[in-house]
């Protein structure tokens, strides 16, 4: 049992035979010397250390005959002892060997795994980098280039109406020379020669407003720059605003959580809504109660049980009453709304629509007020993906605005 069998001798003498199995002749030298007992002739066995004593019961227990009832209840517990330490011996060997071993080459694996992640982040940061150098350039020349158009577009309107004011001092010049130097006969003879300087100078027409004589800021736009920027602007910016719906210009037609984070659609006009002249009385539009007019400003909606929504900002001045255009979303002057409608999106400002080709419906849609650069965003928060860019001059404050005809939409940060 174990690896290690005692058994008592047959013969009339007191003496012993063990077979120790591998590694246990640290345990099995120690029982062996006992009063009154042989050691054998196996040098793995020999008795080198002094005689011990033992405790009676183990004496008996090794030099009992056959079919001792005192030898069979001891051998058990012995024998486990045995077993014990050969387990904690092969233990011992097992985690020898790890440590000699396995540890080791964890260490340089992990040393050689933490080179190649560096290098890998170097290369492909550099690989960004040089991306973005290139594109950095690239956008310098073509402002360059649209500036210097533009510059030569306005040297050349200055060269036109300087020679267009010369040709009207000239007339003009001629004109008061005839009133002062000819009589009335004369200025009937002259009247041929007036009339085509007349009609000369009335040829000479009034300056107009041009695009070609101003710096044309789409230039600058690019996919690639407007991803990065996004990107960075999420991981720069310490939190989303905290947005909450105003009560007072729910519709009717919405009902708000108790948190004040979600709207809901009710197709029965709700009369338990006291009418205010904040209140949006048709359309199915609430405002958030915070606005801004500096900075950088982004929150985030869940639209994911929504099939028909519009999500943006809107100024102050935008109508909350009757079912015309002045307070629908996205069909005035003073609303810029991202829509949902079963499967098309768009976006929406002063009654233009621009549709907008998604591969997949969003869960959630983010909106990214740049007030400084006066731009707005949408994106799609869980890959950062710019769904929609657009430029706009904006004027005093700006408020979040939703509206929602399906289900429920919620502002979750």
């Amino acid at each position: 049992m174990g690896g290690m069998l005692f058994s008592p001798p047959h013969s009339g003498r007191s003496s012993c035979r063990v077979r120790a199995g591998p590694g246990l002749g640290q345990y099995a030298a120690p029982l062996l010397h006992l009063p009154g007992t042989t050691c054998g002739p196996s040098p793995a066995l020999s008795c080198s250390r002094p005689p011990l004593q033992f405790h009676p019961r183990l004496v008996t227990f090794i030099t009992s005959g056959p079919g001792s009832a005192e030898t069979e209840e001891s051998q058990s517990p012995w024998n486990k002892i045995v077993d014990h330490c050969e387990r904690l011996q092969f233990q011992s060997a097992s985690i020898t060997k790890y440590v000699a071993e396995v540890l080791p080459g964890k260490n340089q694996r992990a040393v050689s795994s933490a080179s190649a992640a560096r290098e890998l982040v170097i290369q492909r940061l550099g690989v960004v980098r040089g991306l973005c150098e290139s594109e950095e350039q690239r956008l310098l020349d073509r402002a360059h280039g649209e500036e210097e158009r533009a510059h030569q577009s306005i040297l050349t309107q200055r060269v036109h109406w300087t020679e267009a004011l010369q040709k009207l001092d000239t007339i003009r010049t001629s004109l008061v020379d005839m009133l002062t130097h000819l009589d009335d006969l004369q200025l009937i003879q002259k009247e041929q020669e007036i009339f085509e300087r007349t009609e000369e100078a009335e040829g000479i027409l009034d300056p107009q407003e041009s695009d070609k004589l101003n710096f044309n800021e789409k230039c600058i736009q690019s996919s690639l720059l407007t991803q990065l920027w996004v990107t960075a602007v999420l991981g720069c910016l310490s939190g989303t605003e905290d947005v909450r719906i105003d009560e007072r210009t729910v519709s009717p037609f919405l009902q708000l959580s108790d948190d004040r984070r979600t709207l809901t659609f009710n197709a029965k006009k709700s009369k338990a809504c006291a009418d205010g002249p904040e209140r949006f009385d048709h359309w199915p539009n609430a405002l958030a109660t915070i606005s801004f007019q500096a900075g950088l400003h982004t929150w985030v909606v869940s639209v994911q049980n929504s099939c028909a929504y519009k999500v943006g900002v809107a100024s102050g001045q935008l109508p909350r009453k009757g079912s015309g255009s002045d307070s629908r979303l996205g069909h005035n002057a003073f609303s810029w709304v991202f829509s949902r409608y079963d499967q098309e999106f768009r976006f929406s400002h002063a009654g233009q629509h621009e549709p907008l080709a998604l591969l997949r419906c969003p869960a959630q849609l983010g909106v990214l007020l740049d007030w400084q650069a006066q731009q707005l965003l949408f994106f799609e928060p869980a890959s950062g993906t710019v769904l929609h860019s657009h430029h706009a001059p904006f004027s005093g404050p700006l408020f979040p605005v939703f509206a929602v005809a399906d289900q429920t939409i919620s502002i979750i940060r």
